[in-house]
């Protein structure tokens, strides 16, 4: 047992005493202890006469292990590496090895997932979890003769550094990896030529099982094509098809003369758009247009959680989905919503019939009968919404913010063939996430299943 194996086993005080960034003595707690040593980056102090009393039963020495035993970072443990005498709170446990115990054997033994579920297995307490002096008394521990544990701790050392080795060489692949695949697909958006837009795609197709192997580099794709639809990349033009200009007139005109029922943000006249904020060549039949042409926002209601309920047949929607339940309905159809503020500020999402929006979220109004509202979905989830006044603040959005931006508008009959294509593309991306996670599963299963047999 591993007190048969150790001279002491203790802890640190179990008061907190009074400690400053200055001080006579270094005082030491689990925040400090890290793998590789002490942390005294945020090391604080206290008096003689309260290291003098901490001191008298907890007496750490160079070369003692040290090892958290309270709350989420229980397990962790470290050779000491100070040669002077510091104080410890009790969330830290002292071991001193006995004469026939290499303390490094002695760590690793500690560190090791079989002794972790051994001590996680009983921890005590409510509030902080903790492992009990009692239960490291009587943890057992295999004990080989002294010279294999030499052998042990030098083979372990060797193969952890073996690890990190392969570690550092798959951070700079998958660096790698991301690096090509985004100046690949940048090679798709940043083209103005057909025939060479053609050939990058070619390439991207060929190579295609090769380069979206990660989940990052799916994201990246989903963003790409998204930024394809709205440049018109996606789906062929029909020169058939009614002009975007001519529904941009008949929203035009609807505005003159419809006034919203809701509280609308300010609309002020905008100036028109500069040559420079047009980022791409137009398809035809194309518009560029300021959102303030084709949606007017207007905030949520006021419904605050205190008004809401942990279920009930009404959902209410804030910044990013629902976040609660009312008995009454609000709003009657489906409708298009933004997050207004903090960390879902800018996500996109539809609220279905019978809703509350709260004022976390801003309800989008628009034309259903010039604007396809799918793709009116994807337009703005395409585009950076998301603005911040300073670097302290939060994340805000407001119609005054967001109506100035600048968006190119498509036909209405080339809106529905862009959702559809989007669609389609999507559900594929997410296929080969659900993909990318199952193998990750099986690889993990067999894992388990070569590390039970090898240790079994």
């Amino acid at each position: 047992r591993l007190g048969d194996l150790t001279l002491k086993i203790t802890d640190g005080t179990h008061h907190s005493p009074t400690n400053t960034p200055s001080g006579d003595y270094k005082y030491i707690s689990a925040k400090n202890i890290k793998s590789w040593g002490i942390d005294l980056s945020q090391v604080t102090y206290v008096t003689t006469e309260i290291h003098q009393e901490i001191f008298s039963r907890c007496d750490p020495s160079k070369g003692d292990i040290l090892y958290i035993k309270d709350g989420a970072t229980t397990g962790i443990g470290t050779v000491n590496p100070l040669d002077e005498p510091f104080s410890m709170l009790s969330s830290v446990a002292l071991l001193k090895p006995s004469c026939g115990l290499h303390n490094e054997y002695l760590l690793k033994a500690m560190v090791s997932p079989a002794f972790y579920r051994e001590m996680r297995a009983g921890m005590t307490g409510v509030a902080i979890t903790r492992v009990t002096l009692a239960k490291l008394n009587n943890a057992l521990m295999p004990l080989p003769p002294l010279a294999e544990q030499d052998r042990i701790v030098a083979k372990v050392d060797e193969l952890m550094a073996l690890c990190d080795r392969l570690e550092a060489q798959q951070a700079d692949a998958e660096s790698a990896h991301a690096q090509l695949v985004q100046a690949l697909l940048d090679s798709l958006t940043q083209t103005s030529d057909a025939t060479d837009f053609a050939t990058n795609w070619q390439r991207l197709a060929e190579h295609f099982h090769t380069l979206f192997t990660t989940e990052s580099s799916i994201d990246a794709l989903k963003q790409t094509l998204l930024q394809l639809a709205v440049m018109g990349k996606l789906v062929p033009q029909d020169p058939g098809d009614e002009p975007a200009s001519e529904l941009l007139k008949r929203i035009a005109e609807e505005r003159a003369v419809c006034v919203s029922g809701r509280r609308s943000a300010k609309q002020a006249a905008l100036p028109s758009i500069d040559p420079a904020e047009k980022l791409f060549e137009l398809p035809s039949n194309w518009e560029w247009v300021r959102l303030q042409q084709i949606i007017s926002v207007s905030s949520g209601d006021g419904l605050v959680s205190t008004n809401m309920k942990s279920d009930g047949g009404i959902p209410v929607y804030g910044g990013n989905g629902v976040t609660g339940y009312h008995d009454e309905n609000n709003v009657d159809n489906e409708t298009l919503v933004i997050g207004r503020v903090g960390y879902y500020c800018g996500s996109i999402h539809f609220t279905p019939t019978h809703a509350w929006v709260t004022d976390n979220a801003l309800i989008v109004s628009f034309s259903e009968e010039n604007l396809y509202k799918n793709f009116l979905f994807w337009l703005l989830k395409g585009t950076n919404l998301k603005e911040q006044e300073n670097a302290t603040a939060q994340p805000v959005i407001s119609g005054r913010k967001i109506y100035p931006i600048v968006l190119a508008i498509p036909p209405l009959a080339e809106q529905h063939s862009i959702v559809a294509k989007i669609d389609q593309l999507m559900a594929i991306c997410d296929q080969l996430k659900t993909r990318l996670s199952q193998a990750r599963q099986l690889n993990g299963q067999l894992a388990d299943v070569l590390a039970a047999q090898a240790t079994s």
